[in-house]
């Protein structure tokens, strides 16, 4: 079973950070690549950041490229998204999943965090 727990969000102003975290079960974090994503009112689900099972290797969606850093601790089982420069449109409920080899994110999903950005 998937496991995910996400953390983190909040309210805060524009050109501000925050930082989320995302604990999943050990067998979850082993096995997969992680992904953050996120859900904004009315718009579907879309894709934020993703870093590798092994080596780390991270990639962006071009909306956060060069704001958003994605991380992670392999002994706490945790990813981290430090977000920084915020703008109101990053206001969304914030999740993270595990990502398959296909690039799909698994079927279960956590209870998000809400970040919201004011301007």
């Amino acid at each position: 079973q998937v496991q995910l727990v996400e953390s983190g969000g909040g309210l805060v102003q524009a050109g501000g950070s925050l930082r989320l975290s995302c604990a999943a079960s050990e067998r979850t974090f082993s096995s997969y690549a992680m992904g953050w994503f996120r859900q904004a009112p009315g718009k579907e689900r879309e894709f934020v950041a993703r870093i590798s099972r092994i080596g780390g290797r991270t990639f962006y969606a071009d909306s956060v490229k060069g704001r958003f850093t994605i991380s992670k601790d392999n002994d706490k089982n945790t990813v981290y998204l430090q977000m920084n420069s915020l703008k109101p449109e990053d206001t969304a409920v914030y999740y993270c999943n595990a990502i398959t080899p296909s690039g799909s994110p698994l079927p279960s999903w956590g209870q998000g965090t809400q970040v919201t950005v004011s301007s």
